[in-house]
């Protein structure tokens, strides 16, 4: 099932012939967020960019926190589900590595505002907001966990790695990058930098000096 369309479900407040309705105040409050920040973000402005009345916001979201996670999910949920459909053509670890990559790098370098809110104003919740976070992020670091996995299994990775810093690297990695590009103006292709990403972390930093042991480090 789509992370995405988990709202459906847990929430019945409103039917999901409305969907267009929902998908408007989202991108509005996508765009009103990226303007002016989360804190100063208000829903009667949201609403207005919606083209909606105040009124029609908390008919789809309990409140300003809620617009927020419900970003994420559906981003995340959209990156994990085309993840699902590459990743099946894929065979070797690094190819798909390479795939998941690309795509968290098109999905948020095709729309900067939506970046801007991803990795900036997401950041600004409260605790609590944050471990629900984690809860809509799991999909994607278990895809990363079972590609380590599988390149550990098939050789391409060293038997020897720590998986789950491996999985924080690599997601690290990718956060990291993204926020670069934002924090920059956005003047360069995201998508251009995924070979870049995956050499490093797949060949690390090293010159493969047959020499090299750990005892030398």
């Amino acid at each position: 099932m789509a992370i995405h369309s988990l709202y459906w479900e847990e929430r019945g407040i409103a039917n999901k012939r409305d969907e267009a309705k929902y998908q408007a105040i989202l991108q509005a409050a996508v765009q009103v967020m990226a303007e002016s920040g989360y804190h100063h973000a208000q829903i009667s402005r949201i609403a207005r960019a919606a083209g909606v009345a105040d009124g029609t916001v908390y008919l789809y979201f309990k409140n300003k926190e809620d617009l927020l996670i419900s970003l994420l999910r559906q981003t995340i949920g959209r990156i994990v589900d085309k993840g699902r459909e590459r990743l099946a053509h894929a065979q070797r670890a690094q190819e798909k590595l390479r795939e998941l990559v690309s795509l968290y790098f098109e999905e948020l370098g095709s729309n900067p505002q939506l970046a801007m809110v991803m990795q900036v104003h997401l950041r600004q919740v409260d605790a609590n907001i944050r471990r629900e976070i984690g809860d809509i992020m799991k999909p994607f670091y278990d895809a990363l966990d079972d590609i380590v996995a599988q390149g550990v299994a098939e050789q391409s990775f060293r038997v020897s790695i720590n998986r789950r810093i491996a999985r924080r690297m690599i997601f690290g990695t990718i956060d990291e990058t993204v926020t670069a590009w934002v924090l920059t103006g956005s003047k360069y292709s995201l998508l251009a930098l995924s070979g870049d990403v995956v050499d490093v972390l797949v060949h690390g930093l090293g010159t493969y000096d047959s020499t090299y042991t750990e005892r030398s480090v």
